[in-house]
């Protein structure tokens, strides 16, 4: 790695920009400003000055790795596929940002499909994805309903699927804390949104919540309890069953939401019909979304650490990738209940007959 003290003549004006050219600027091996550039495992081995040498040159003459030829020659195409229910979606969203921020570390790009909740494209976009030659599966907020040909991490995922690691909330955990809250606020009248059927949560999270309902003894009334029917990232996925929720007359205090999205068009609807949030009822929400705390009122939630899910999704599928480690079916992450406008203790003064329709 011997080198001069002034570099050698430039490129001539037309001249390729090749790792070649560079070396006879730099007078420096190709090899060596492969690994600088492409920050490859042995370039600690370089001097940091050298390095400094390499990324200038680089820089000045607009020269950028050649993506096809680091493919061929290492036989991977540094890409994954990424399957999302939307785009738009704020528990995608957030989690994709973890996953970009791991992927971007290590030299890695991604290609996302969005399959809004349709079966055939759950079925068709990985097979899409494949002959662009990604090289695993993340997939978000989506139930499988089989094994994929690549390495695959779900987020959100509850089946136990061979090949597939799940990294997945602890809704029981998550369910005590909601319950427990309103619980030691003095709610003993509980209304609830199941999530629909096309959520990969909504069977796990209803479970564990009628579980800790039962051990705190708290009655369920069947007409307390609501189930989403729409497949939309929108208030209005909470906007139609609360008002369901009131026009049959449900006797409660508070509202467990399926998310946070639901929360706030279960508190417009609550509001629309002249009850106050949270002195005639208290609304607990869910994901803590980026929005949550700058609702009016802001929600009382239960934070899923979605970037931290998205970061470790990404760190389990490259080590699969790589042949780094071996991992469990499942990967538990932990809740944590954030308290803010949105609950307060029940107002004794405002009787039930307040969440009644006139």
């Amino acid at each position: 790695m011997a080198k001069r003290s002034k570099p050698g003549a430039g490129p001539q004006p037309g001249q390729p920009i090749s790792l070649r050219t560079l070396g006879e600027y730099l007078n420096l091996s190709p090899a060596t400003i492969s690994l600088v550039l492409n920050n490859a495992p042995g370039v600690r081995s370089i001097p940091q000055e050298t390095r400094d040498r390499v990324t200038e040159a680089a820089a000045k003459f607009d020269y950028r790795p050649s993506f096809y030829a680091r493919s061929l020659r290492k036989r991977q195409s540094f890409s994954i596929g990424v399957l999302v229910p939307e785009l738009s979606d704020g528990y995608a969203t957030e989690v994709l940002d973890g996953v970009e921020e791991f992927l971007i570390e290590e030299g890695y790009f991604y290609l996302t499909a969005s399959h809004r909740r349709r079966p055939d494209l759950i079925e068709e976009y990985p097979r899409l994805l494949m002959e662009r030659s990604v090289e695993g599966f993340i997939v978000i907020d989506t139930i499988l309903e089989k094994t994929l040909a690549l390495p695959t991490v779900v987020v959100a995922g509850h089946r136990n699927i061979e090949g597939v690691t799940n990294v997945v909330l602890d809704q029981k955990r998550a369910a005590e804390l909601a319950l427990r809250h309103l619980y030691q606020l003095g709610h003993r009248k509980v209304a609830f949104m199941r999530g629909g059927s096309h959520s990969s949560d909504a069977d796990e999270r209803w479970e564990c919540l009628m579980g800790v309902a039962r051990d705190l003894q708290l009655t369920v009334a069947p007409q307390a309890c609501v189930e989403l029917q729409l497949r939309v990232s929108t208030p209005e996925l909470g906007f139609g069953p609360t008002n369901e929720l009131i026009q049959r007359g449900a006797d409660f205090s508070a509202l467990v939401a399926f998310n946070d999205i639901a929360a706030i068009g279960a508190i417009r609807a609550l509001m629309n019909h002249g009850l106050r949030v949270p002195q005639d009822v208290s609304v607990v929400g869910f994901d803590d979304i980026q929005g949550a705390a700058f609702h009016n009122p802001s929600l009382t939630t239960i934070r899923q650490p979605l970037r931290q899910m998205g970061v470790v999704a990404a760190r389990i599928l490259l080590q699969r990738i790589r042949g780094q480690a071996s991992f469990p079916d499942v990967v538990p992450i932990h809740p944590e209940l954030v308290i803010r406008e949105s609950t307060c203790p029940p107002d004794p003064k405002h009787a039930s007959s307040k969440n009644k329709p006139a």
